[in-house]
């Protein structure tokens, strides 16, 4: 798999590659702590840890079930850009739902339960929340705007919080207006330095802008601003949204996402220095005060040592009572969907239809992950015993379009399908590719994935070796994330009992 581990005791960008956007980072102690969009999937809000800011792995998430709204999937809606802080002894998570307002939840174990839901404050078009802590006991939430829920953007406001966090005790007011040099200025997150006042902030939109760095003597304004990093010469387009984020030693970095297409928001880490008060992110060769993103870098120092490395868990045996971190499912979980107990070291699916669903696009029960590489392949085993014509399972690569491998009962036995949606979110019917009858009772799915994106379904039974089936496919990027890879069971008729299962031996994932 990818590795941003280098054997000279240096890293290299993306430090994670996979779509974990608009990454917030806080340190406490030796340990580091990330969190990132999750937007409709559940459990929402992943919780990462690392101890060199270069390897991370899945630990937690902070939601479990979000509102009854995402019993459904609501594609690009819900958990938009978190901020994790660590205050007073409590790690606090703060994000804007754009269609709702601001929530918080908090925890003393940030590998532990977090707390329910806290509505901050009800708003239309809230995004991109952050708290900030001052100096002399006042509190504060810094934000931006969706221009589609609030009809405004481009601009940063600032409103006076409760200490604990709970509510808003005042107006929010605008600090920044960035329509003539920062369009689409988002993203915000505040900090003091030295008794300066500095919003970390990104603008010119998620593929082709630059990060901001706006500074002020009083937390109001007014602020001045500077480019502090931006592409230059470099492959890395954006960069876009992220955290400063300093180690032990005393040395300062920042962590940002890349947008690429159907991998999502990809993770970096840039070295962060200061000169004349102002932040330099990256390498900034001609000394102008703009960064442009590293490819390679030395290591941050900090006290752990030489680690093995880590990258977000991806390959699951089954062998556990629990689903391993790195699934969710596409709208809030529902009892019965799943068991890991009626075969022990296999996963079985029920299948379930959701009430007026013309296709995938709108069934919540798909259970997935992130693309984990620029390439990989993706392994399972299926045995399914379901009832004629009514479902099917398998194997799925999922975004704005998907495609499938997946076996269906037919009354001369099984029959393997290989199936596509070019137009999901219209309502577009699967078309059928290429199918094969089926004899043997357990049957290995494959997807290879290329550099790009490019995927190819295979199939073996028995000890053959595996096959190619159907046309390659490209993935496709979802709505505000990367193309997902994983497995589903679905009933296509909703008058039809809901009978029958598919069981997974594995899901493995491979270079």
């Amino acid at each position: 798999m990818w590795d941003p581990n280098r054997s000279d005791a240096q890293y290299q960008n993306p430090i994670v590659y996979a779509d974990y956007s608009d990454p917030d980072v806080v340190r406490v102690g030796d340990d580091f702590f990330m969190t990132a969009s999750s937007f409709n999937a559940v459990p929402a809000l992943p919780i990462l840890h690392s101890r060199d800011l270069v390897n991370w792995r899945i630990v937690n998430h902070a939601i479990d079930e979000l509102p009854p709204a995402f019993d459904r999937p609501q594609h690009g809606n819900g958990v938009w850009a978190p901020s994790i802080n660590y205050h007073n002894g409590t790690f606090y998570i703060f994000y804007g739902d754009p269609d709702r307002g601001v929530y918080m939840t908090k925890t003393d174990d940030p590998r532990g339960r977090w707390s329910d839901l806290t509505l901050v404050h009800e708003a239309e078009g809230w995004i991109d929340t952050a708290p900030f802590w001052d100096d002399d006991g006042n509190a504060y939430l810094v934000h931006a705007f969706a221009k589609s829920r609030a009809g405004i953007n481009s601009v940063l406001h600032i409103a006076p919080m409760a200490t604990d966090g709970t509510h808003l005790t005042g107006e929010s007011r605008e600090v920044f207006d960035g329509h003539d040099d920062h369009p689409t200025i988002e993203g915000p997150k505040l900090y003091e330095r030295d008794g300066t006042y500095y919003i970390f902030a990104p603008a010119g939109g998620v593929s082709d802008g630059w990060q901001t760095v706006l500074r002020s003597d009083d937390i109001y304004g007014p602020y001045n601003d500077r480019v502090v990093l931006a592409q230059g010469n470099s492959d890395v387009n954006g960069p876009h949204q992220g955290a400063w984020v300093d180690t032990d030693s005393g040395e300062d970095w920042f962590i940002h996402f890349q947008e690429l297409d159907p991998y999502g928001r990809i993770v970096h880490l840039q070295p962060l220095s200061w000169n004349d008060g102002w932040p330099v992110i990256g390498r900034d060769e001609d000394g102008d005060g703009t960064g442009e993103p590293v490819q390679t870098h030395e290591k941050p120092d900090v006290s752990a040592d030489v680690l093995p490395t880590m990258v977000p868990q991806t390959s699951d045996d089954f062998d556990t009572a629990r689903l391993g971190l790195q699934w969710q499912w596409h709208g809030n979980p529902q009892f019965g969907w799943y068991s890991l107990t009626y075969r022990p070291g296999a996963l079985r699916l029920f299948p379930r239809s959701a009430e007026g669903a013309e296709n995938l696009w709108s069934v919540p029960n798909l259970l997935l992950q992130k693309f984990p590489a620029p390439a990989f392949t993706a392994t399972t085993e299926i045995q399914c015993e379901l009832q004629e014509q009514a479902g099917h399972g398998g194997l799925l690569v999922m975004g704005e379009e998907y495609a499938y491998l997946s076996v269906r009962r037919t009354a001369d036995g099984a029959e393997l399908i290989q199936g596509r949606n070019t137009a999901p979110s219209d309502g577009g019917p699967d078309t059928v590719d290429e199918r094969i009858p089926l004899q043997p009772p357990s049957t290995r799915l494959r997807a290879t994935v290329e550099e790009g994106g490019r995927v190819q379904f295979a199939y073996a039974t028995g000890d053959a070796d595996f096959e190619p089936i159907g046309t390659p496919f490209q993935a496709q990027q979802g709505r505000w994330i990367g193309a997902k890879i994983g497995l589903f069971a679905v009933q296509s008729d909703e008058s039809t009992a809901a009978d029958g299962y598919c069981d997974f031996e594995y899901f493995q994932v491979e270079e």
